[in-house]
């Protein structure tokens, strides 16, 4: 029996463990990549480990997210950063330069490498045949000193792909199906792997669009082979030099299979608020629409970049549509206003945004009151887009573009013949954004460089006996980490300051919790299904160990939180009989008995309500690894102990 390409990439990195689904491994990796918004606490965590360098053979810090500086916030973490980058042997990618995402992928990315990066949106690489994986600040500083990243073995899902696009269809419809036939939670636990002749008709800024969006399934990460269409982007790239081909054998064994002809594909879209309500665009209608954003890691490469300039050429805005371009690199940028593209996105009223993040994570260009947003984002979560009551729809480029004309939701497919994209056999290659950081010889003498608003991370306790709390919050199905933990302008620049940033911790559900929180001294949460969807951000752990969070009782939750929640030592629980979940009121007393036995040993625990006097037994279903993890009080407590 084959393997696929996924687990060929697992097994030549894997330092401890069996590739049987479910069960723990032990991975080495060899790049890391880190973004401001969650860097400067994965470095604060770095630093505390007492380190000299990074044992990776290649670790990225990327500015892209937190570039509006509208106090010093924001300033004084970019310059926490490069002190940090420079001094401890990582490379630093200064604002300007794009979005780490696209630029790792332009740059850096070599295929059977294994990426860690602390962004959900890390699975970009998997475009280029990386087996690239998003995770925790905490995870990400573990392998930059070079420790092993700990997940459960997936299971691998075979997406075939047959026939070719029809004219006006993108990558980004793709995803959008495998989202609508997988749902946000659908992927949990697994890899998704990209396989038939259908690969060969997609370019890698179009694979990377597919499994980029991957994250919203839920999945560990998504994979493409490496192939002749990777060594013409990796040349082009003026980095021929790294391909390797890469393919599943042809008698590996997949978990799972699904079947696309991509022939059959229409423009689809994304309906408010969640990346799984996807609908055709003609099945929608020609809705009004207020503004429309393209951009942001997903769809911002110059692939295109150059359709949507295309598209709008000679033509104008509809008067009712603010219209935003943030190209994904300086690389981008600089070629599109060499070859006229960027003059006629401007000559056509487009608002033109630096390379980064910018929209997508609430940074500005934030839709009017009830406004609709068509964008070529990621995730279209209730207020993420910093207007609460925004209406956001995921669209292609081609959609974006043709709807900001026409001032409704369009179908491009109604704009007569496609424009010929030809892509350059060449990009510019220009890395002067990126510094080199100082030698071993020189590290020593720089000097990190802190700000006021950068504080200590908050660090767990030793699991107790017994935990006596209350349901301090119970909230419902696919909580996702913008809920417990939101971003947008006003509250990323505290994301080095958790004390503040706490004011804002599930202020979506309920603005009363950070205040209730720090008055009962502890809390327990009662979470429904896929509890921490979305992001890597372990914010949305650290700010709940903060406030006195000291469990979470769900009924499912999404790998890449439970594993921060652990990190922080906070227990994650599930309820073993999904109904007990009705049961639990908010403000109910609480009690997990003999827990800290029970994590030691990993049997059964029980939950106690002491105000309905019932009690339920959950799954504490950890490996040995966690368990002591947890007993400790959080990974930062088990280092220091070991």
């Amino acid at each position: 029996m084959g393997y696929t390409l996924a687990q060929k990439i697992i097994k030549a990195h894997l330092v401890s463990g069996e590739m049987i689904p479910g069960t723990e491994i032990g991975l080495r990796i060899d790049q890391t990549l880190t973004q401001d918004a969650t860097g400067t606490m994965a470095y604060l965590q770095f630093e505390a480990m007492n380190i000299d360098r990074v044992k990776t053979e290649l670790s990225v810090a990327y500015i892209d997210h937190n570039t509006l500086q509208n106090g010093f916030e924001n300033a004084d973490d970019h310059r926490f950063i490069q002190s940090v980058a420079q001094k401890r042997g990582i490379r630093f990618s200064r604002p300007g330069n794009g979005i780490c995402h696209q630029v790792h992928l332009e740059r850096f990315g070599i295929p059977g490498k294994t990426l860690l990066g602390s962004d959900s949106h890390t699975p970009t690489g998997g475009g280029i045949g990386m087996l690239a994986m998003g995770a925790g600040g905490l995870d990400v500083a573990v392998a930059m000193g070079g420790g092993t990243y700990y997940i459960p073995m997936p299971k691998i899902v075979k997406v075939n792909l047959t026939g070719k696009l029809n004219d006006w269809v993108a990558a980004k419809d793709i995803i959008l199906e495998v989202l609508r036939i997988m749902s946000v939670k659908g992927g949990v636990g697994k890899i998704v792997e990209y396989c038939g002749e259908g690969v060969k008709t997609l370019s890698v800024p179009e694979r990377a669009t597919i499994t980029n969006m991957g994250a919203e399934l839920g999945a560990t990460t998504s994979i493409f082979p490496s192939d002749e269409i990777t060594r013409a982007f990796l040349k082009a790239q003026g980095r021929e030099d790294v391909f390797v081909e890469l393919s599943a054998d042809e008698d590996a064994v997949y978990d799972e299979e699904i079947n696309i002809d991509l022939s059959s594909l229409v423009p689809l879209a994304a309906m408010p608020h969640m990346p799984d309500r996807v609908k055709a665009v003609d099945e929608i209608g020609q809705i009004k629409i207020d503004q429309v954003c393209i951009g942001s890691c997903t769809n911002s490469s110059l692939f295109d970049m150059l359709k949507v300039a295309a598209i709008l050429k000679g033509k104008t805005v509809a008067p009712n549509v603010s219209l935003s371009i943030a190209p994904g690199s300086k690389q981008v940028l600089t070629m599109l206003s060499l070859n006229g593209a960027l003059a006629d996105m401007i000559a056509a009223g487009a608002r033109i945004l630096e390379s980064a993040c910018g929209p997508c994570i609430g940074m500005g260009q934030s839709p009017n009151s009830k406004g609709i947003s068509l964008r070529t984002f990621n995730r279209n979560f209730e207020g993420r887009s910093g207007t609460a009551d925004a209406g956001v729809f995921l669209v292609s480029p081609e959609v974006a573009a043709a709807s900001a004309i026409s001032g409704v939701l369009t179908n491009p497919q109604t704009l007569g013949k496609m424009p010929e994209i030809h892509m350059p056999a060449s990009f510019l290659v220009n890395d002067n954004m990126v510094l080199m950081p100082d030698s071993p010889e020189e590290a020593p003498s720089r000097e990190i460089c802190y700000g006021p608003n950068i504080k200590s991370v908050p660090v767990g306790k030793a699991l107790e006996e017994t935990i006596s709390s209350t349901a301090i919050l119970k909230v419902g199905d696919n909580i996702t980490t913008d809920h417990i933990m939101p971003a947008g302008a006003k509250i990323l620049p505290y994301r080095s300051n958790v004390p503040h940033l706490s004011k804002f911790c599930f202020g979506v559900c309920d603005e009363t919790f950070p205040e209730r929180c720090l008055k009962a001294g502890s809390g327990i949460i009662i979470g429904g299904a896929n509890y921490g969807q979305g992001s890597s951000r372990e914010h949305a752990a650290l700010v709940p160990l903060y406030l006195g969070i000291r469990a979470v009782v769900a009924k499912s939750f999404a790998r890449m939180h439970k594993a921060n929640l652990i990190n922080s030592g906070i227990l994650p629980l599930t309820f073993a009989n999904a109904d007990d979940y009705d049961k639990i009121s908010q403000g109910d007393g609480l009690k997990l008995v003999n827990i800290l036995d029970t994590v030691k040993h990993g049997t059964k625990a029980v939950l106690e309500n002491t105000t309905t006097n019932e009690t339920y037994e959950l799954e504490a279903d950890f490996s040995e690894r966690a368990r002591n993890i947890l007993v400790h009080g959080g990974l930062l407590n088990y280092t220091a102990s070991k």
